[in-house]
């Protein structure tokens, strides 16, 4: 269909195609960059927020974990009474606002041996006074606790996965468990537990203050993956990073929660849990505990600028596209309007209508240029048919004299076979086809006396009417001077002489000439540089004929022709030849 179309059709599509192509490489490269470099921009910036907020927890956390172990060594190297080791816990609690609650658990029997069990613990109530309860009833069997279990069992400080402490603070925390140690015998025996709690309203006022735009949060979670802080309220404490991904069916989820736990640091696309968008989340663990803080980013707020920017950006595009589609089309129809009336006028000019007046153009570009072209091929074109007309004319005339010419020639050489019926001793069939109209080709055969038969076959050097000329005269010659043939090689002889005379043009005949007494199959033949002849024995296989050397006739003057002789038998054929045959091009 394209094809069909016009120039300006054309034009305008190409023009248009590939500017809006161009466009859209700029564009599409010049977004994608834009959009890798916000992306990193973002990267930076989530890195510093999220390492910001976790270095502020972890200096909270520090300060916490010091409590506990200062309280530890004290407990493991000083001497107490319980009014002392109240007071000292009551001071420690009132003089640090980092922590909600401290306490230490004895083994049971280890303080005192007419008490089981013996926990004090002081920790913030609601009014923000420092209340008391002891933790050493049967009720709390605090030894059970993780608190107490976990850094008892491994030997070392722990921060406890969050709880709700029932029975103690009635809070949901997480608490930071020392143990410590008394020598007995000169052995460390394992005497109690000392700790410090946090409370995770602190932490989840702390991690719920990051705001990233308007739908942007963070969220933490504990080393198994507990959800501590998250803007829906019904997954903290109740459900982990884990269960949330089986619910959604998200493996994406599930590995990142993995890398969150094992202490990984990552700024991956995620899709928000609380708002289903797709954001950029920046996740790091907290050194103190293990627990992993991650930020989110929404991507549709962050980079609201850049697709505000690019929507502009293809608009403008879009407008450009619709301006340099109206220039082009103004440019292509000033081009096309002449080109089509130039059009309108070349088929009336082949038709046959050379009258026909060719659009006026005053400019002198390429279309002006090919008018004037046009109006100068119209004056040649017109003075060429006359001038063809004429030369087709003379073509004929010359052609049909050719042709009296052709019929001129092929009547001066034989051609009703059999030429003699009464002879029943031989059989002669000759045929030529010329080149052109006429050519340098002959033959001849008549019979001498009542025993012999002249026969020969020649071929003049040149072709057409002056090839023609030479072998009528050279035909003639040998009709007349083969008369009273005796020698072949003597007729060829007189002959060469005859055309050496006046022979200007240089023209020259190649022949062999023979005579066949038939009586009694005496062949003597003469060759003046013509193809040697085919002979054919009755039973047996074609061979050349051997032919003596000489010079082509109206070559030299005084050349010298030989006469050879052989003998024929019942049955046997010669076949005489030129060169149109050897040098066929066809089968």
């Amino acid at each position: 269909m394209l094809r069909n179309r016009g120039i300006a059709f054309k034009l305008i599509l190409l023009c248009t195609v590939s500017s809006a192509l161009i466009f859209l490489v700029i564009f599409g490269y010049d977004y994608s960059v834009s959009r890798r470099m916000l992306e990193r921009d973002i990267e930076n910036q989530a890195r510093t927020l999220v390492l910001a907020t976790v270095n502020r927890i972890e200096k909270v956390l520090l300060s916490v974990e010091k409590v506990p172990e200062s309280l530890s060594s004290f407990l493991e190297k000083g001497s107490y009474d319980r009014r002392e080791l109240l007071e000292l816990l009551r001071t420690v609690v009132g003089k640090n606002p980092e922590i909600y609650g401290a306490a230490v658990a004895f083994e049971p029997y280890g303080f005192a041996k007419d008490s089981p069990y013996f926990a004090p613990y002081f920790y913030k109530g609601k009014n923000g006074n420092v209340e008391f309860v002891d933790l050493g009833n049967r009720s709390y069997q605090y030894v059970y606790w993780d608190w107490y279990q976990i850094p008892k069992e491994l030997d070392h400080p722990q921060w406890t996965e969050p709880y709700f402490d029932e029975g103690g603070g009635e809070i949901v925390m997480a608490t930071y468990s020392v143990p410590f140690y008394k020598l007995v015998g000169g052995k460390r025996e394992f005497t109690g537990i000392v700790t410090a709690d946090v409370s995770l309203t602190w932490l989840q006022e702390a991690v719920s203050s990051i705001k990233v735009l308007e739908t942007g949060y963070g969220f933490l979670i504990s080393r198994n993956g507990t959800v501590v802080t998250h803007p829906l309220k019904n997954l903290v404490m109740n459900e982990t990073i884990f269960g949330v991904a089986e619910a959604r069916e998200d493996k994406d989820l599930r590995e990142i929660g993995r890398k969150m736990i094992r202490g990984g640091s990552g700024f991956i696309p995620f899709r928000s849990i609380a708002s289903e968008k797709n954001c950029w989340m920046y996740y790091t663990p907290i050194p103190s505990n293990g627990w992993s803080l991650a930020v989110l980013f929404p991507q549709d707020e962050l980079t609201a600028d850049i697709d505000r920017l690019s929507r502009i950006v293809i608009l403008l595009g879009v407008i450009g596209l619709l301006l340099l589609s109206l220039a082009v089309t103004l440019i292509a129809r000033s081009i096309a309007r002449p080109l089509k009336a130039m059009a309108r006028a070349t088929e009336e000019i082949a038709t046959g209508n050379l009258d026909i007046e060719l659009p006026a153009l005053r400019s002198k570009d390429e279309v002006g240029r090919l008018a004037d072209s046009f109006n100068h091929m119209k004056t040649s074109l017109k003075q060429y048919i006359k001038e063809l007309t004429e030369t087709t004319a003379a073509k004929e005339r010359i052609e049909s004299e050719l042709k009296v010419a052709h019929d001129i020639q092929m009547s001066l050489l034989p051609k009703h076979f059999p030429p003699f019926p009464e002879r029943k001793e031989f059989d002669i069939y000759a045929t030529l086809e010329p080149a052109r109209e006429v050519g340098g080709d002959l033959y001849d055969f008549f019979l001498l006396g009542d025993d012999r038969l002249f026969f020969l076959v020649g071929d003049v050097s040149d072709k057409g009417v002056p090839a023609a000329i030479f072998m009528a005269v050279a035909k003639t010659l040998l009709n007349r001077l083969a008369e009273k043939c005796t020698d072949p090689s003597l007729v060829l002889a007189q002959v060469n002489k005859e055309l050496c005379r006046g022979n200007e043009s240089a023209m020259f005949v190649t022949l062999f000439c023979g005579l066949l007494n038939f009586n009694t199959g005496d062949l003597l033949f003469s060759n003046a540089g013509h193809n040697p002849p085919l002979l054919v024995r009755s039973g047996q296989k074609p061979e050349w004929i051997k032919v003596p050397e000489g010079l082509v006739l109206g070559g030299m003057e005084d050349a010298v022709y030989r006469t050879e002789r052989i003998v024929l038998g019942p049955g046997d054929r010669i076949l005489l030849y030129t060169d149109g045959v050897t040098e066929a091009m066809d089968r």
